[in-house]
């Protein structure tokens, strides 16, 4: 259908004021996507906490500094190993530690330093938190501490579960109804949702609310995708696709803006919610793209959709449906003569990737990319906000540089070339990590900017892959390739908040593991064929003869007529891919 589409986009325009609109108004909700996804970084923080005491404290005791109140000493306190002591209005003395509290035996003298005798007791009065920068969390609603600490560990990872499953169902359902139908409820869920967690009663029903959320949030992200570029011609395809995910980079930057400006974890997440809210109040308005429309037959309404795209556009002759369905015909029938493999009806499994050595060797290195760009992308993402110095500024700019990354990814990817991009970009994110061991943790700035640089060029990466691998492999397993790495990319963003943890165990865990996958992934990227300038193949047997072609892209077809550039989208919005991050 690649021909019948640039029939109609030649005639009403390849980004007119129609598809600006369109464009605009769809990616504008991706925001929300992006907001749910880095939501927890602050609504799940665990502040500086320890054991309540059973009655009411007449002085506190912290090393040299005494206060009479607990409230008092959180500016002092350093460690996790520190303790408080307490001395009670009946005269008891306790130690207060984080997960357990001590009563001396001998309350003759208040000191610091006790050698005496003590009786060691859980936590049963409750915690006392550091209410400092956070009024209230989920940790602190539901005392997700000590022994329950692994609950709060499994806030992210259950949504990027959720993320997973909603990508793969809602991808499916904007095939068989609609992706009208399917924006029009994952638009309407996130607001539903996202309003719903903020008023649950517990953590079981704020997990599985969670859930529903990134299930709709994922299922947006992924069909609002293939709906822009339905509606995007040639010519504006590549940056029009590519930024999308710079309005999901948007949606982080006002995670931190709303999490500096409001401290109580319910209302933060109502205040993040309302970003939904001017789309779900315009979203029905949008019409249904007229390649769906023709898939099925309705040939009335996919006119309706074209007649209106030539008012907007102020087209005067706009092209008729008849046309396109005769044309797609033609190219039906060519493709039958020319290629039985291609028009037969063969099923195709996921053993096709694997059919001989040069395709496998192919689909694991692009396998490992994928899951590399998305572990590093929340690897760096989630960790901003424990790089010292002030959290909130620190995520804002993790958002804020993958704005111009988008955009050296689209010039350096059509004029250097996609493997040339790919190699360079994701063994610097691996030099990258490195460098960061190295800086000493008192330069908090120099570490800042640091991980900026490791977020851009992973970042690099990330957005390239998507289109280098549907170049990759050929059309009666595009949609099966660009599928099972778009789920390794989910399992990376399940695996990363796992990563980030390791930092407990040495604090430059996580980046130790994103540098070596990302340098065996940079490594591994020198044996892919080059696709730039190349036309996209039909067949596993033309698809294993690129990766043996050693001609140069300068004596291929220039990238602004080459197949691969001008038939991006088509793979994208007529085989379903999902793009979720």
């Amino acid at each position: 259908m690649a021909l019948s589409s640039e029939r109609l986009f030649d005639s009403l325009g390849h980004f007119g004021r129609f598809q600006a609109c369109v464009y605009f108004a769809s990616v504008f909700q991706a925001m929300s996507c992006g907001i749910h996804y880095l939501a927890s970084v602050f609504m799940a923080v665990t502040p500086n906490f320890v054991c309540g005491f059973p009655g009411n404290v007449s002085s506190v005791l912290f090393h040299n500094s005494s206060a009479s109140s607990i409230e008092d000493i959180w500016t002092l306190w350093t460690s996790t190993e520190n303790y408080i002591v307490v001395q009670l209005e009946n005269g008891e003395i306790w130690e207060l530690d984080q997960c357990s509290r001590s009563k001396r035996e001998v309350t003759l003298d208040l000191t610091y330093e006790y050698k005496g005798n003590k009786s060691v007791f859980p936590c049963s009065d409750g915690f006392l938190y550091d209410d400092t920068k956070w009024k209230s969390t989920v940790v602190t609603q539901w005392d997700l501490v000590c022994d329950r600490e692994w609950l709060a560990k499994l806030i992210q990872p259950t949504f990027m579960l959720g993320v997973l499953i909603g990508a793969v169902i809602f991808g499916d359902i904007a095939d068989r109804l609609g992706r009208q139908r399917v924006i029009w409820f994952t638009s309407a869920g996130q607001f539903v949702f996202g309003i719903a967690v903020a008023f649950t009663f517990d953590y079981y029903s704020f997990v599985i609310v969670r859930f529903l959320l990134a299930m709709v949030s994922s299922g947006y992200l992924v069909v609002a995708f293939v709906y822009v570029t339905e509606f995007v011609g040639i010519k504006a395809r590549t940056w029009a696709s590519m930024h999308v995910h710079a309005f999901f980079a948007m949606g982080i930057m006002i995670v931190a803006l709303v999490g500096f400006l409001v401290r109580t974890w319910w209302v933060y997440q109502i205040f993040l919610s309302i970003a939904t809210l001017p789309f779900v109040l315009c979203c029905w308005m949008l019409p249904e793209t007229p390649f769906w429309l023709l898939s099925e037959e309705r040939y009335e309404d996919a006119q309706k959709v074209i007649d209106t795209m030539a008012r907007w556009n102020k087209v005067s002759t706009p092209c008729k449906v008849s046309e396109l369905c005769s044309v797609q015909q033609d190219d039906v029938a060519s493709g039958r003569m020319g290629d039985d493999d291609t028009s037969s009806a063969k099923k195709h499994n996921i053993l096709d990737l694997f059919c001989n050595w040069q395709i496998a060797r192919r689909t694991i290195t692009v396998w490992l990319i994928w899951f590399t760009g998305s572990l590093g992308y929340y690897v760096f993402s989630l960790s901003s906000v424990s790089l010292g110095g002030n959290e909130y500024l620190n995520l804002f700019l993790i958002g804020a540089v993958e704005l111009p990354c988008y955009i050296i990814a689209c010039v350096a990817m059509d004029k250097l070339g996609r493997r040339n991009t790919l190699i360079p970009f994701l063994i610097l994110s691996a030099l990258i990590c490195v460098l960061i061991m190295f800086i000493p943790q008192d330069f908090n700035i120099l570490i800042i900017l640091a991980n900026m640089a490791g977020k851009f060029s992973i970042g690099v990466a990330f957005g390239l892959i998507y289109l280098y691998t549907a170049e990759l492999y050929p059309t009666i397993v595009r949609s099966l390739a660009v599928g099972s790495g778009s789920m390794m990319c989910r399992v990376g963003s399940v695996v990363a908040p796992f990563c980030v943890y390791l930092r407990s165990v040495w604090i430059f865990m996580p980046l130790l593991l994103v540098g070596i996958m990302a340098l065996l992934s940079g490594i591994l990227t020198i044996m892919l064929p080059e696709t730039l300038g190349k036309p996209l193949t039909n067949t596993l047997v033309e698809a294993t003869e690129m990766g043996r072609n050693k001609k140069s892209c300068s004596e291929k077809t220039p990238p602004a007529h080459s197949g691969a550039a001008s038939e991006k989208i088509e793979m994208f919005g007529q085989e379903r891919v999902s793009t979720d991050k």
